[in-house]
C-alpha cells in the first residue's frame, strides 16, 4: 500500500502538470454545427431581462458559481471517465470540473446536487438557461452544451447591464458530477484576502483576475447573513467592523434589524446594482462595500493598487474583466452534452 501512495503520488503530480485546462475551446466552435447559438442565447437572456432586471446579476453569479467548483478530482471507480490508471485491480480515475455545468443539475435521489448547497440557494434564472436550452434542441438538438449556454448567457448578461462584450471560446461539455458538499469551495464573503489569493490560485487565476472579476459584484443583491457579522457585535473592542465606514454600518443595522425573520432583506451591493459599471471599487475605496471578501482587496498592496486604478478607469476595469471572465471560464473537463440541462443524459 505504502508503494501504491508513492505511485499515486506522482500520477497525481504528473496529471495536474500535463491535463490541458479548456484547450478544445474555439470562437468558431459551433460555426457548422450550430452558427445561431449566439444569437438563440441572447434571445432568450433579454427576454427574461426585459421582465425581470435582476436576472442579468442572477446569470452572472451562476457562471462564477459554476466555474470555481473544484477544478480537479480522483477517484476509485470501475467506471472509465477521463484518465484511467491500473493497479492492484483498481481503476483510478480523474476528471477536471470548473464550467461544466454541474450547478444546473438538480437533486436526485441522496445525492444532493450544488444548487442546493448553502452558498447556492440564492442562485436563480435558472430558467433562461432552459429556454434556450429548448431552443437549441429544436434547431441543431444535442450539439450546444449547456456549459456553453451557461457562459454566453454570463456575457449577454454583462452586455445588457451596460458592460463590455466579448468573444466566448465554445466547445466545453457538460459533467456528471453535481454535489452539494463542494460547494464549500467557493470563495465566501468572510474571506480575508490570503483566503481569497489562495482560492484563485488554485484556479489558475492571479490576484489580477481576483480583483477585476470581484468586480461583478457591481452587480445584484446580497442578503443581512452575507454581511451582518461587520455591523453588529463584530469583536470585544469594536461593536462594527473598523473596516466599515459607521454611518453605512448605521444604515444596514436598519435593513437588516436584530432577529430579522425576513429571508429577502438585505442590501444591492452597490448604488447601481443593475448597471455594470467601476461603481463597486469606489465603493471599496469608501469603506463601503457590504462583504469582508470586498474591503480586502485593499489589504494587499497590488490588490489595493489595482482597485485604485479600476476605481478611476472604467474602461481599464472592462478590458481586466473581459480578460479574466475568458481565462476563468476555460476551466472545462465535462464529458457530455446534456438533452435536459438539468439532468444527466
Amino acid at each position: 500500500m505504502a508503494s501504491f501512495a508513492v505511485v499515486f503520488s506522482h500520477f497525481a503530480i504528473l496529471l495536474l502538470s500535463v491535463l490541458p485546462l479548456g484547450s478544445s475551446l474555439s470562437l468558431d466552435y459551433y460555426e457548422k454545427t450550430c452558427p445561431g447559438v449566439d444569437f438563440i442565447v441572447n434571445k432568450a437572456v433579454r427576454s427574461a431581462a426585459y421582465k425581470d432586471k435582476t436576472v442579468p446579476a442572477g446569470l452572472l453569479r451562476m457562471h462564477f458559481h459554476d466555474c470555481f467548483i473544484r477544478v480537479f478530482s480522483l477517484e476509485f471507480s470501475t467506471r472509465l471517465n477521463f484518465f484511467v490508471f491500473d493497479k492492484t485491480n483498481l481503476v483510478l480515475f480523474a476528471w477536471v470540473k470548473g464550467c461544466d455545468a454541474s450547478v444546473l443539475l438538480n437533486s436526485v435521489g441522496n445525492n444532493k446536487a450544488e444548487k442546493d448547497g448553502p452558498p447556492n440557494l440564492s442562485l436563480h434564472s435558472f430558467f433562461v438557461i432552459d429556454n434556450a436550452k429548448k431552443e437549441l434542441e429544436s434547431y441543431c438538438p444535442g450539439v450546444v452544451s449547456c456549459a456553453d449556454i451557461v457562459a454566453l448567457a454570463a456575457r449577454d448578461a454583462v452586455v445588457l447591464s451596460g458592460g463590455p462584450t466579448w468573444d466566448v471560446p465554445k466547445g466545453r461539455k457538460d459533467g456528471r458530477i453535481s454535489k452539494a458538499s463542494e460547494t464549500i469551495q467557493l470563495p465566501s464573503p468572510r474571506f480575508n484576502i490570503s483566503q481569497l489569493q489562495q482560492s484563485f490560485s488554485q484556479r489558475g487565476l492571479s490576484l489580477d483576475d481576483l480583483v477585476a472579476l470581484s468586480g461583478a459584484h457591481t452587480l445584484g443583491f446580497a442578503h443581512c447573513s452575507s454581511f451582518e457579522g461587520r455591523i453588529r457585535n463584530f469583536c470585544p473592542a469594536s461593536n462594527v467592523d473598523p473596516e466599515m465606514n459607521p454611518s453605512f454600518a448605521a444604515s444596514l443595522r436598519n435593513t437588516c434589524p436584530v432577529n430579522n425573520k425576513a429571508k429577502s432583506a438585505g442590501a444591492y451591493m452597490d448604488t447601481s446594482s443593475t448597471t455594470f459599471d467601476n461603481n463597486y471599487y469606489r465603493l471599496i475605496l469608501q469603506k463601503k462595500a457590504l462583504f469582508s471578501s470586498d474591503q480586502a482587496l485593499l489589504n494587499f498592496p497590488k490588490t489595493k493598487n489595482l482597485v485604485y486604478k479600476f476605481a478611476s478607469s472604467k474602461e481599464a476595469f472592462n478590458r481586466a474583466f473581459v480578460n479574466s471572465m475568458i481565462k476563468m471560464s476555460s476551466i472545462t473537463g465535462g464529458q457530455e452534452i446534456r438533452k435536459n440541462c438539468r439532468a444527466v443524459n
